[in-house]
Protein backbone atom coordinates (compact mmCIF):
# COMPACT_ATOMS: atom_id res chain seq x y z
CA UNK A 1 0.00 0.00 0.00
CA UNK A 2 1.68 3.33 -0.74
CA UNK A 3 0.60 6.55 0.99
CA UNK A 4 1.27 9.85 -1.96
CA UNK A 5 2.15 12.96 -0.61
CA UNK A 6 -0.06 15.98 -2.02
CA UNK A 7 1.96 19.04 -3.19
CA UNK A 8 -0.38 21.39 -0.94
CA UNK A 9 0.54 19.14 2.31
CA UNK A 10 3.98 19.80 3.55
CA UNK A 11 4.17 15.84 5.42
CA UNK A 12 6.76 16.12 8.20
CA UNK A 13 7.69 11.63 9.13
CA UNK A 14 9.09 10.82 12.05
CA UNK A 15 11.16 7.71 12.96
CA UNK A 16 10.79 6.87 16.35
CA UNK A 17 8.67 7.73 19.23
CA UNK A 18 11.59 8.15 21.85
CA UNK A 19 12.80 11.15 23.68
CA UNK A 20 13.71 12.94 20.15
CA UNK A 21 10.43 11.82 18.16
CA UNK A 22 7.85 12.21 21.37
CA UNK A 23 9.18 15.82 22.00
CA UNK A 24 9.59 17.17 18.36
CA UNK A 25 6.60 16.01 17.42
CA UNK A 26 4.96 17.22 20.35
CA UNK A 27 6.91 21.08 20.00
CA UNK A 28 5.55 20.86 16.40
CA UNK A 29 1.83 20.56 17.59
CA UNK A 30 2.38 23.67 19.05
CA UNK A 31 4.87 25.63 16.23
CA UNK A 32 2.33 24.59 13.34
CA UNK A 33 -0.94 24.37 15.66
CA UNK A 34 -2.69 26.76 12.42
CA UNK A 35 -0.98 24.29 9.53
CA UNK A 36 -2.26 21.70 11.14
CA UNK A 37 -5.46 22.60 11.98
CA UNK A 38 -6.00 24.22 7.99
CA UNK A 39 -4.24 20.18 6.65
CA UNK A 40 -1.19 21.90 5.28
CA UNK A 41 1.23 20.43 7.08
CA UNK A 42 0.64 16.40 8.04
CA UNK A 43 2.85 14.93 10.89
CA UNK A 44 3.38 11.30 11.49
CA UNK A 45 5.23 9.41 14.07
CA UNK A 46 5.80 6.10 13.64
CA UNK A 47 7.17 3.79 16.06
CA UNK A 48 6.95 -0.33 17.08
CA UNK A 49 5.44 0.86 20.29
CA UNK A 50 2.44 3.31 21.43
CA UNK A 51 4.02 4.64 24.08
CA UNK A 52 7.14 6.93 24.78
CA UNK A 53 9.31 5.02 27.64
CA UNK A 54 10.68 7.39 30.08
CA UNK A 55 14.19 5.06 31.07
CA UNK A 56 15.22 6.83 34.29
CA UNK A 57 12.67 5.26 36.24
CA UNK A 58 12.51 2.04 34.94
CA UNK A 59 15.17 1.08 38.07
CA UNK A 60 12.49 2.54 40.27
CA UNK A 61 9.36 0.40 37.87
CA UNK A 62 11.47 -2.87 38.51
CA UNK A 63 12.15 -2.17 42.28
CA UNK A 64 7.75 -1.31 42.58
CA UNK A 65 8.10 2.35 43.49
CA UNK A 66 6.30 3.36 40.48
CA UNK A 67 3.73 1.43 38.64
CA UNK A 68 4.82 0.57 35.18
CA UNK A 69 1.89 2.15 33.79
CA UNK A 70 3.48 5.60 34.94
CA UNK A 71 6.76 5.13 33.08
CA UNK A 72 5.25 5.51 29.89
CA UNK A 73 3.59 8.04 28.09
CA UNK A 74 0.87 7.20 25.33
CA UNK A 75 1.79 8.54 22.20
CA UNK A 76 -2.00 8.73 20.46
CA UNK A 77 -3.01 10.83 24.26
CA UNK A 78 -0.46 13.65 23.66
CA UNK A 79 -0.13 13.89 19.98
CA UNK A 80 -3.61 14.62 18.99
CA UNK A 81 -2.84 16.37 15.90
CA UNK A 82 -0.47 14.02 14.42
CA UNK A 83 -0.89 10.58 12.88
CA UNK A 84 0.46 7.61 15.23
CA UNK A 85 1.74 4.75 13.43
CA UNK A 86 2.28 1.55 15.30
CA UNK A 87 5.10 -0.19 13.29
CA UNK A 88 8.59 -0.34 11.66
CA UNK A 89 10.47 1.39 9.35
CA UNK A 90 12.57 -1.36 7.64
CA UNK A 91 14.11 1.10 4.79
CA UNK A 92 14.40 4.27 3.80
CA UNK A 93 14.87 5.97 -0.13
CA UNK A 94 15.84 9.61 0.78
CA UNK A 95 16.20 10.54 -2.71
CA UNK A 96 12.62 9.14 -3.61
CA UNK A 97 11.72 10.62 0.11
CA UNK A 98 9.48 7.54 0.63
CA UNK A 99 9.46 4.79 3.84
CA UNK A 100 9.02 1.61 3.64
CA UNK A 101 6.91 0.50 6.72
CA UNK A 102 5.97 -2.75 8.73
CA UNK A 103 2.66 -2.67 10.58
CA UNK A 104 1.29 -4.80 12.62
CA UNK A 105 -1.62 -5.58 10.64
CA UNK A 106 0.44 -5.97 7.56
CA UNK A 107 1.96 -8.75 9.16
CA UNK A 108 -0.84 -10.45 9.93
CA UNK A 109 -2.97 -9.64 6.48
CA UNK A 110 0.04 -10.41 4.53
CA UNK A 111 -1.02 -7.40 2.33
CA UNK A 112 2.72 -5.93 2.45
CA UNK A 113 4.22 -3.00 3.89
CA UNK A 114 3.41 0.71 4.09
CA UNK A 115 5.02 2.81 1.29
CA UNK A 116 4.90 6.53 2.70
CA UNK A 117 5.84 8.98 0.81
CA UNK A 118 7.38 12.21 3.07
CA UNK A 119 8.35 15.93 2.40
CA UNK A 120 10.79 16.49 5.51
CA UNK A 121 12.26 13.22 7.34
CA UNK A 122 13.50 13.46 11.08
CA UNK A 123 15.77 10.02 11.88
CA UNK A 124 14.92 9.52 16.19
CA UNK A 125 15.38 5.45 16.09
CA UNK A 126 17.16 5.59 19.17
CA UNK A 127 19.55 3.03 20.53
CA UNK A 128 19.24 -1.14 20.97
CA UNK A 129 21.36 -3.15 23.52
CA UNK A 130 24.93 -3.78 21.91
CA UNK A 131 25.52 -7.41 22.83
CA UNK A 132 29.11 -9.21 22.34
CA UNK A 133 29.34 -12.32 21.14
CA UNK A 134 29.88 -14.02 25.12
CA UNK A 135 29.54 -17.44 25.11
CA UNK A 136 25.93 -18.51 26.71
CA UNK A 137 24.45 -14.64 26.99
CA UNK A 138 22.27 -14.65 24.48
CA UNK A 139 20.54 -17.52 25.91
CA UNK A 140 20.44 -16.27 29.64
CA UNK A 141 20.54 -12.42 29.56
CA UNK A 142 18.30 -9.83 30.29
CA UNK A 143 18.36 -6.42 28.69
CA UNK A 144 17.03 -3.39 30.69
CA UNK A 145 15.98 -1.11 28.44
CA UNK A 146 12.22 -1.66 28.35
CA UNK A 147 9.38 -1.71 31.03
CA UNK A 148 8.82 -4.88 29.61
CA UNK A 149 12.43 -5.87 30.83
CA UNK A 150 12.19 -4.20 34.18
CA UNK A 151 9.08 -5.67 35.25
CA UNK A 152 9.92 -8.97 34.09
CA UNK A 153 13.53 -8.35 35.68
CA UNK A 154 11.65 -8.17 38.97
CA UNK A 155 9.30 -10.92 38.99
CA UNK A 156 12.88 -12.84 38.00
CA UNK A 157 14.39 -11.82 40.92
CA UNK A 158 11.45 -12.56 43.51
CA UNK A 159 11.01 -15.96 41.48
CA UNK A 160 14.40 -16.24 42.83
CA UNK A 161 13.80 -16.31 46.08
CA UNK A 162 10.57 -17.89 46.33
CA UNK A 163 13.31 -20.55 44.23
CA UNK A 164 15.61 -20.16 47.33
CA UNK A 165 13.43 -20.34 49.88
CA UNK A 166 11.92 -24.23 48.58
CA UNK A 167 14.55 -26.06 47.34
CA UNK A 168 16.98 -28.29 49.75
CA UNK A 169 19.85 -28.29 47.02
CA UNK A 170 22.30 -26.19 48.16
CA UNK A 171 24.19 -25.33 44.50
CA UNK A 172 20.55 -24.35 42.99
CA UNK A 173 19.93 -21.99 46.27
CA UNK A 174 23.43 -20.50 45.96
CA UNK A 175 22.58 -20.01 42.12
CA UNK A 176 18.99 -18.25 42.79
CA UNK A 177 20.48 -16.15 45.27
CA UNK A 178 23.28 -14.67 42.85
CA UNK A 179 22.75 -11.93 40.49
CA UNK A 180 25.42 -10.82 38.14
CA UNK A 181 24.88 -7.37 36.32
CA UNK A 182 27.18 -6.53 33.99
CA UNK A 183 27.72 -2.80 32.69
CA UNK A 184 28.91 0.29 35.53
CA UNK A 185 26.73 3.00 33.46
CA UNK A 186 23.25 4.34 34.38
CA UNK A 187 21.38 1.22 33.93
CA UNK A 188 23.27 -1.30 35.24
CA UNK A 189 24.22 0.78 38.35
CA UNK A 190 20.60 1.65 39.29
CA UNK A 191 18.71 -1.29 38.45
CA UNK A 192 21.59 -3.16 40.71
CA UNK A 193 21.14 -0.80 43.39
CA UNK A 194 17.19 -0.51 43.52
CA UNK A 195 16.67 -4.34 42.93
CA UNK A 196 18.92 -5.08 45.62
CA UNK A 197 17.17 -2.74 47.95
CA UNK A 198 14.14 -4.57 47.19
CA UNK A 199 15.25 -8.10 47.57
CA UNK A 200 16.80 -6.77 50.92
CA UNK A 201 13.61 -5.96 52.30
CA UNK A 202 11.67 -8.76 50.79
CA UNK A 203 14.08 -11.28 52.31
CA UNK A 204 12.41 -10.11 55.75
CA UNK A 205 9.04 -12.43 54.92
CA UNK A 206 11.29 -15.33 54.28
CA UNK A 207 11.94 -17.85 57.00
CA UNK A 208 14.83 -19.62 55.62
CA UNK A 209 16.72 -16.33 53.76
CA UNK A 210 19.06 -13.56 55.40
CA UNK A 211 20.11 -10.77 53.26
CA UNK A 212 23.76 -12.10 53.79
CA UNK A 213 22.81 -14.94 51.98
CA UNK A 214 22.12 -12.87 48.84
CA UNK A 215 25.47 -12.37 46.05
CA UNK A 216 25.14 -8.97 44.01
CA UNK A 217 27.86 -8.35 41.71
CA UNK A 218 28.70 -5.51 39.45
CA UNK A 219 31.15 -6.26 36.52
CA UNK A 220 33.05 -3.24 34.94
CA UNK A 221 35.17 -3.54 32.15
CA UNK A 222 36.96 -0.16 32.95
CA UNK A 223 38.24 1.49 36.24
CA UNK A 224 35.76 3.37 37.36
CA UNK A 225 31.42 2.94 37.14
CA UNK A 226 28.90 6.41 36.74
CA UNK A 227 31.65 8.23 34.13
CA UNK A 228 29.12 10.84 33.98
CA UNK A 229 29.09 11.99 37.55
CA UNK A 230 32.75 12.27 37.90
CA UNK A 231 35.13 10.34 39.05
CA UNK A 232 34.76 11.03 43.01
CA UNK A 233 31.17 10.88 43.11
CA UNK A 234 31.86 7.07 41.52
CA UNK A 235 34.89 6.28 43.81
CA UNK A 236 32.23 7.16 46.23
CA UNK A 237 29.31 5.07 44.66
CA UNK A 238 31.84 1.96 44.50
CA UNK A 239 32.40 2.64 48.50
CA UNK A 240 28.84 3.38 48.91
CA UNK A 241 27.91 -0.29 47.36
CA UNK A 242 30.34 -2.08 48.61
CA UNK A 243 29.22 -1.23 52.13
CA UNK A 244 26.20 -3.34 50.71
CA UNK A 245 27.84 -6.01 50.54
CA UNK A 246 28.08 -5.83 46.63
CA UNK A 247 30.86 -7.25 44.77
CA UNK A 248 32.13 -4.45 42.43
CA UNK A 249 34.64 -5.48 39.66
CA UNK A 250 36.42 -3.17 38.47
CA UNK A 251 38.74 -3.63 34.87
CA UNK A 252 36.87 -7.00 34.68
CA UNK A 253 34.97 -8.55 31.96
CA UNK A 254 32.30 -11.56 31.29
CA UNK A 255 33.89 -14.44 29.63
CA UNK A 256 31.31 -16.80 29.42
CA UNK A 257 28.02 -17.19 31.04
CA UNK A 258 27.12 -20.98 29.77
CA UNK A 259 25.18 -23.41 31.78
CA UNK A 260 24.29 -20.70 34.43
CA UNK A 261 27.70 -19.84 35.45
CA UNK A 262 29.33 -16.68 34.84
CA UNK A 263 32.98 -16.50 34.05
CA UNK A 264 34.92 -13.19 34.40
CA UNK A 265 38.28 -12.28 33.34
CA UNK A 266 39.75 -12.22 36.84
CA UNK A 267 38.99 -16.58 36.97
CA UNK A 268 36.29 -16.48 38.97
CA UNK A 269 33.06 -18.36 38.65
CA UNK A 270 30.03 -17.62 39.85
CA UNK A 271 26.79 -20.42 39.05
CA UNK A 272 23.88 -17.15 38.69
CA UNK A 273 20.75 -18.19 37.74
CA UNK A 274 20.49 -14.17 36.95
CA UNK A 275 22.71 -12.32 34.57
CA UNK A 276 21.73 -8.62 33.60
CA UNK A 277 23.13 -7.07 30.29
CA UNK A 278 23.50 -3.49 30.71
CA UNK A 279 26.70 -2.90 28.89
CA UNK A 280 26.49 0.06 26.13
CA UNK A 281 24.29 0.65 23.24
CA UNK A 282 24.36 1.12 19.69
CA UNK A 283 22.55 2.64 17.24
CA UNK A 284 19.59 1.82 15.59
CA UNK A 285 20.19 -0.56 12.56
CA UNK A 286 18.27 1.19 10.49
CA UNK A 287 20.20 3.87 10.19
CA UNK A 288 22.80 1.76 8.26
CA UNK A 289 19.70 1.03 5.62
CA UNK A 290 19.64 4.72 4.95
CA UNK A 291 22.80 5.75 2.81
CA UNK A 292 22.78 8.71 4.81
CA UNK A 293 26.29 9.95 6.26
CA UNK A 294 27.30 7.86 8.93
CA UNK A 295 30.86 8.67 11.76
CA UNK A 296 32.37 5.79 12.51
CA UNK A 297 29.84 4.64 15.72
CA UNK A 298 27.59 4.17 12.74
CA UNK A 299 25.90 7.76 14.04
CA UNK A 300 24.41 9.87 11.39
CA UNK A 301 26.87 13.10 10.73
CA UNK A 302 24.92 16.31 11.77
CA UNK A 303 25.21 19.76 11.94
CA UNK A 304 24.99 22.03 15.01
CA UNK A 305 21.44 23.18 13.44
CA UNK A 306 20.91 19.49 13.97
CA UNK A 307 20.33 18.72 9.82
CA UNK A 308 21.99 15.40 8.37
CA UNK A 309 25.61 17.02 6.91
CA UNK A 310 25.22 17.15 3.35
CA UNK A 311 21.67 16.39 2.71
CA UNK A 312 18.60 18.60 2.24
CA UNK A 313 15.25 17.79 4.49
CA UNK A 314 16.95 15.18 7.00
CA UNK A 315 17.04 15.99 10.51
CA UNK A 316 17.95 13.92 13.82
CA UNK A 317 18.56 14.25 17.71
CA UNK A 318 19.70 12.26 20.15
CA UNK A 319 20.99 8.65 20.50
CA UNK A 320 21.23 8.41 16.69
CA UNK A 321 22.86 11.97 15.71
CA UNK A 322 26.34 12.65 16.10
CA UNK A 323 25.87 16.47 17.10
CA UNK A 324 28.85 18.78 17.45
CA UNK A 325 29.33 19.95 20.48
CA UNK A 326 29.89 23.96 20.36
CA UNK A 327 30.21 24.33 24.19
CA UNK A 328 33.17 22.76 24.40
CA UNK A 329 36.69 23.89 23.65
CA UNK A 330 37.56 23.53 20.14
CA UNK A 331 39.76 21.20 18.89
CA UNK A 332 43.97 21.55 19.22
CA UNK A 333 44.65 21.24 15.26
CA UNK A 334 42.53 22.22 12.19
CA UNK A 335 42.51 18.04 11.47
CA UNK A 336 41.01 17.44 15.36
CA UNK A 337 37.50 16.33 14.96
CA UNK A 338 34.82 18.98 17.46
CA UNK A 339 33.88 16.96 20.70
CA UNK A 340 30.15 15.56 20.19
CA UNK A 341 27.39 15.85 22.54
CA UNK A 342 26.39 13.19 24.58
CA UNK A 343 23.88 10.33 23.25
CA UNK A 344 22.18 11.08 26.67
CA UNK A 345 18.46 12.13 27.58
CA UNK A 346 19.81 15.60 28.98
CA UNK A 347 21.07 16.60 25.28
CA UNK A 348 17.82 14.71 23.47
CA UNK A 349 15.15 16.45 25.59
CA UNK A 350 16.87 19.92 24.50
CA UNK A 351 17.87 18.94 20.97
CA UNK A 352 14.12 18.12 20.05
CA UNK A 353 13.35 21.22 20.73
CA UNK A 354 15.37 22.86 18.59
CA UNK A 355 14.50 20.54 16.03
CA UNK A 356 10.93 21.42 16.29
CA UNK A 357 11.76 25.08 16.27
CA UNK A 358 14.20 24.61 13.10
CA UNK A 359 11.72 22.36 11.16
CA UNK A 360 8.91 24.86 11.79
CA UNK A 361 11.24 27.32 10.56
CA UNK A 362 12.15 25.23 7.47
CA UNK A 363 8.39 24.50 7.00
CA UNK A 364 7.43 28.07 6.91
CA UNK A 365 10.51 29.66 5.37
CA UNK A 366 12.59 31.20 8.47
CA UNK A 367 15.78 30.91 9.56
CA UNK A 368 17.36 28.24 11.46
CA UNK A 369 19.48 28.71 14.32
CA UNK A 370 22.31 25.90 16.33
CA UNK A 371 21.95 24.22 19.27
CA UNK A 372 24.31 24.92 22.38
CA UNK A 373 23.61 23.61 25.46
CA UNK A 374 26.55 23.39 28.42
CA UNK A 375 25.89 19.67 30.19
CA UNK A 376 24.72 20.80 33.41
CA UNK A 377 25.89 17.45 35.05
CA UNK A 378 24.38 14.01 36.16
CA UNK A 379 22.53 12.60 38.67
CA UNK A 380 22.17 8.69 40.01
CA UNK A 381 20.30 6.85 42.35
CA UNK A 382 21.84 4.27 44.44
CA UNK A 383 18.71 2.83 46.35
CA UNK A 384 16.03 4.57 48.42
CA UNK A 385 17.46 7.32 50.25
CA UNK A 386 20.94 6.99 48.52
CA UNK A 387 22.11 8.60 45.53
CA UNK A 388 25.57 10.53 43.69
CA UNK A 389 24.96 13.94 42.03
CA UNK A 390 27.44 16.45 40.35
CA UNK A 391 25.79 19.19 38.82
CA UNK A 392 26.64 22.51 38.47
CA UNK A 393 29.97 21.99 39.61
CA UNK A 394 28.35 20.69 43.35
CA UNK A 395 28.65 17.64 44.60
CA UNK A 396 26.30 15.91 46.19
CA UNK A 397 25.73 12.41 47.80
CA UNK A 398 23.48 10.53 49.89
CA UNK A 399 19.89 11.90 50.65
CA UNK A 400 20.13 15.34 49.25
CA UNK A 401 21.25 13.60 45.75
CA UNK A 402 18.78 11.06 46.16
CA UNK A 403 15.65 13.63 46.80
CA UNK A 404 17.67 15.99 43.53
CA UNK A 405 17.59 12.87 41.41
CA UNK A 406 13.53 12.70 41.98
CA UNK A 407 13.11 16.04 41.77
CA UNK A 408 14.94 16.41 38.57
CA UNK A 409 13.24 13.44 36.78
CA UNK A 410 10.20 14.40 38.42
CA UNK A 411 9.99 17.55 36.47
CA UNK A 412 11.28 16.01 33.38
CA UNK A 413 8.91 13.39 33.01
CA UNK A 414 6.30 14.16 30.60
CA UNK A 415 2.51 15.53 30.49
CA UNK A 416 1.18 16.90 34.15
CA UNK A 417 -0.83 13.63 34.12
CA UNK A 418 2.19 11.69 34.66
CA UNK A 419 4.15 14.22 36.96
CA UNK A 420 0.38 14.07 39.53
CA UNK A 421 0.50 9.93 39.59
CA UNK A 422 4.10 9.38 39.91
CA UNK A 423 4.17 11.91 42.68
CA UNK A 424 1.33 10.47 44.30
CA UNK A 425 2.73 7.18 44.37
CA UNK A 426 6.40 8.02 45.40
CA UNK A 427 3.79 9.83 48.39
CA UNK A 428 1.95 6.33 49.46
CA UNK A 429 5.20 4.61 49.21
CA UNK A 430 6.86 6.58 51.61
CA UNK A 431 3.11 6.28 54.16
CA UNK A 432 3.29 2.16 53.17
CA UNK A 433 5.55 -0.68 53.54
CA UNK A 434 6.53 -1.95 49.82
CA UNK A 435 4.64 -4.50 47.62
CA UNK A 436 6.95 -7.38 46.89
CA UNK A 437 5.06 -9.88 45.27
CA UNK A 438 5.91 -11.17 42.07
CA UNK A 439 3.34 -11.35 38.87
CA UNK A 440 5.35 -13.62 36.71
CA UNK A 441 2.26 -15.24 35.32
CA UNK A 442 1.92 -12.17 33.86
CA UNK A 443 4.12 -13.07 31.30
CA UNK A 444 2.39 -16.14 30.00
CA UNK A 445 -1.47 -15.61 30.34
CA UNK A 446 -2.57 -18.31 28.81
CA UNK A 447 -0.75 -21.28 30.79
CA UNK A 448 -3.54 -21.30 33.01
CA UNK A 449 -6.43 -21.80 30.62
CA UNK A 450 -3.53 -23.99 28.84
CA UNK A 451 -3.93 -26.08 31.72
CA UNK A 452 -7.61 -26.50 32.17
CA UNK A 453 -7.90 -27.52 28.73
CA UNK A 454 -5.26 -30.28 28.97
CA UNK A 455 -2.24 -28.35 26.59
CA UNK A 456 -0.55 -26.92 28.88
CA UNK A 457 1.38 -27.31 32.69
CA UNK A 458 2.11 -24.69 35.14
CA UNK A 459 5.15 -22.37 35.32
CA UNK A 460 6.23 -24.72 38.50
CA UNK A 461 6.65 -27.32 36.14
CA UNK A 462 8.43 -26.06 33.61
Amino acid sequence: MKTESSEDVTRILVVGGGYVGMYTALRLQRKLKQELRQGTVEVIVVDPEPYMTYQPFLPEAAAGSISPRHVVVPLRRVLPQCKVVIGEVTAIDHEDRRATITTLAAEETGDGAIEVAYDELVLAPGSVSRALPVPGLADVGIGFKTVEEAIGLRNHVLGQLDIASSTRDPAVRDAALTFVFVGGGYAGVEALAELEDMARYAVRYYHNIQPEDMKWILVEATNRILPEVGPEMGRYAVRELRARNIDVRLETRLDSCEKHVAQLSDGSRFPARTLVWTAGVKPHPILAATKLPLNGHGRLLCTPALQVDGVEHAWSAGDAAAVPDLTAEPPAGPDQPRALCAPNAQHAVRQSKVLAENLAAAVRGGPIVDYAHSYAGSVASLGLHKGVAHVYGRKLKGYPAWFMHRVYHLSRVPTFNRKARVLAEWTLAGLFKREIVSLGSLENPRAEFELAAGTGRHNEAS
